[in-house]
């Protein structure tokens, strides 16, 4: 069985996907990540009609719904 913190190892240096709390979904690649989930990534971007690009972005655990690697 793994542990989500194992999961979320595993996608170090792959592009994920996250949903936050305020609906936003962001695409990037994970750099890193602590035991709260608070994640970093590397060429993020928001996703909807108009894609904004964020460059590093930090994302607080307690602000993430999911998250999922990218296609």
């Amino acid at each position: 069985m793994q542990r989500p913190l194992d999961v979320l190892g595993a996608a170090v240096d792959k592009n994920i996907l996250v949903k936050t709390k305020y609906g936003e979904i962001m695409s990037g690649v994970l750099k890193a990540f602590d035991s709260h989930i608070n994640i970093w990534l590397d060429d993020a971007k928001v996703q909807g009609e108009k894609e904004k690009n964020l460059g590093t972005t930090l994302i607080r655990g307690d602000n993430i719904v999911w998250i999922s690697p990218a296609k």
